[in-house]
């Protein structure tokens, strides 16, 4: 169970790295990306995709890791609100439980 739900990292660059220093235009533009793009991704509409995490690593915004583990941990805490909604059937053999090398 999730204790603490995580806020759709979009939340942290518009608070963290935006507020206050400049626009969404102009930091759409000093990442290279479409204005919309960011703005889809600072409102939750979209996640944080791999290229998006490189690109903020580059500009100095944290690395590429912190902002992949921030969208994996939104994205299994969505997951999880609808755990109900995923069934699964039953499975011949019964597959092991994973165990790590």
């Amino acid at each position: 169970m999730v204790s603490e739900y995580p806020t759709h990292p979009g939340v942290s660059i518009r608070e963290g790295c935006l507020e206050g220093e400049m626009t969404v235009t102009e930091a759409a533009r000093m990442l290279g990306v479409a204005r919309h793009t960011l703005s889809r991704v600072l409102n939750g509409h979209a996640g944080i995709s791999p290229e998006m995490a490189i690109r903020l690593e580059k500009v100095g915004w944290s690395n590429a890791e912190f902002w992949m583990r921030r969208q994996a941990a939104y994205d299994l805490a969505q997951a999880r609100l609808r755990d109900t909604e995923i069934v699964v059937g039953p499975v011949e053999p019964p597959v092991p439980a994973f165990t790590n090398p």
